[in-house]
């Protein structure tokens, strides 16, 4: 069992000892994770995937690992999870309306001691001519940071700051090299959590 893991039970269970370490798996962790995406062309579902199986070859066990789409989403698969990652398309500045509704029928501290990530697929800025489009996106931003804040709200502890991964236009598809790039954030990110 990792350090991280069992300080979180310890957190959780409020014992004044860490559980001892009984790590039989030859030093690897297990993080059961669920990450929870939105996605109309294909593009953030991509991503998602990419980020599972990053965080897959990082722990004991892929079981430990579940990707599903919001709509598909089963109460059950948030109990008991470590780490929660949620993604979503940029759609007018925020979340889709499913993501939105996910994160709002969640209670209040459903998330404590839950370590929490958000993502975002979306156009770049620099890719278009449109003034008025820059604006917009300095006054509003883009899906990751209110999918972020929400989690952090619900009582979940935010462990890499939210992150967009770029397509090419509205339909996608995603840039070059996006999905790497997706898997090296999550990658450096879960070290710092990871023995």
């Amino acid at each position: 069992m990792s350090r991280w893991y069992a300080n979180l039970i310890n957190f959780i269970t409020l014992e004044e000892d860490p559980p001892p370490e009984n790590n039989t798996t030859g030093g690897e962790d297990v993080m059961k994770t669920l990450i929870i995406y939105d996605s109309y062309f294909s593009n953030t579902e991509k991503i998602a995937q990419a980020i599972g199986a990053a965080v897959s070859s990082l722990i004991e066990s892929r079981e430990d690992v579940v990707v599903v789409k919001v709509d598909k989403l089963e109460q059950e698969q948030l109990q008991g999870i470590d780490l929660l990652i949620v993604g979503s398309p940029t759609r007018a500045f925020r979340p889709t309306k499913e993501i939105n509704i996910f994160l709002k029928q969640m209670s209040e501290n459903q998330l404590k001691g839950v370590k929490v990530i958000a993502f975002d697929t979306r156009i770049s800025t620099d890719d278009t001519d449109s003034r008025i489009l820059n604006v917009f996106v300095k006054l509003f931003g883009y899906a990751a940071k209110p999918i972020a804040d929400k989690l952090n709200k619900k009582g979940g502890e935010l462990i890499l700051q939210p992150e967009g991964f770029l397509v090419e236009a509205s339909e996608g598809p995603l840039k070059e090299g996006e999905i790497e790039r997706a898997k090296d954030w999550v990658k450096k990110g879960l070290n710092q959590y990871i023995d």
